[in-house]
């Protein structure tokens, strides 16, 4: 199965692109040490490509690595039809008014979030991104680590408001669960309307989003394991061969886990989060009472 390039993004092609080339690279039986030693490559160039970090994707480069490892016509056409996307098309986020604004990193999260099926998040202290209302960003990025001015503090606003697309994409919606703790609903940012905005906002939301799951988890809870920080577990189509992946974002940048015991870990610590929160119905009405008490 392949990607639709017509609607397909840069993002989806630059993973879709590497999971194939990885995948060939092992059928012929090749080690990246070797096939980096025979095109005079660095060990890092090769492991951008299969892991699709690079923002674009040279034709030459493919054809090199289709010859190495006897690709057959119809799966070379595939391939160079993948990076002709990364080539011609540009990630929204990746235009000059963005970047200026971008965290270091913070491409990278767009590139999973853009590509990925599914998406599982546990918040502790804010309302998950996917969730957010403009004023609520704006109210964000007062409190924030830096000084930004009324421009950049707009364009922030238009970045986290067009990454909510993912929930309605032409090329199936992101299945997107959060788990919100209690004390993001409680936490007042700006003033007691923008939170009592940005809550009905969630509620809209949830209710009118088939593929959109939200759950509270509330104080009576008791103490839980995710105690000790929010984190994103990705999960993507079958048909790109990349496995699930663990984000966890932090004050300095951002940690990425893709082995198998941390998978298994954060796997599990959001199934338990899940039956220790309200049920998706109860979590509507919770939220619906802490608007009233802004």
């Amino acid at each position: 199965m392949t990607t639709d390039m017509e609607g397909a993004s840069p993002a989806l092609c630059r993973l879709q692109l590497g999971s194939e080339l990885r995948q060939l690279r092992l059928a012929a039986g090749l080690k990246g040490a070797q096939v980096v030693k025979r095109l005079l490559w660095s060990p890092s160039k090769l492991t951008r490509l299969e892991t699709g970090e690079n923002t674009s994707v040279e034709t030459a480069d493919v054809m090199a690595l289709c010859e190495i490892y006897g690709a057959d016509r119809e799966r070379r056409e595939v391939l160079l039809s993948y990076a002709a996307v990364t080539k011609t098309r540009r990630d929204w986020w990746l235009t000059p008014e963005y970047r200026t604004v971008l965290k270091p990193g913070f491409k990278a999260f767009l590139d999973l979030e853009d590509a990925a099926e599914r998406m599982q998040t546990y918040e502790n202290a804010y309302i998950p991104g996917l969730l957010q209302s403009a004023d609520y960003v704006r109210a964000l990025h007062q409190r924030s680590d830096r000084e930004w001015s009324a421009d950049e503090c707009e364009r922030i606003v238009e970045i986290r408001l067009a990454r909510q697309a993912v929930l309605n994409r032409e090329l199936g919606p992101l299945r997107y669960q959060a788990i919100i703790d209690e004390a993001a609903l409680r936490r007042q940012v700006g003033e007691p309307s923008v939170m009592r905005g940005q809550l009905a906002h969630v509620v809209e939301v949830a209710q009118s989003v088939p593929n959109v799951r939200v759950q509270v988890l509330p104080f009576r809870a008791g103490a839980h394991m995710g105690m000790s920080g929010p984190f994103i577990v990705f999960q993507f189509p079958d048909r790109l061969g990349v496995k699930p992946l663990v984000y966890q974002e932090h004050l300095a940048g951002a940690l990425v886990a893709r082995d198998d015991a941390n998978l298994k870990r954060f796997g599990n610590a959001f199934s338990y989060l899940q039956a220790l929160a309200l049920g998706p119905h109860e979590s509507i009405d919770f939220i619906k009472q802490a608007i009233k008490e802004h």
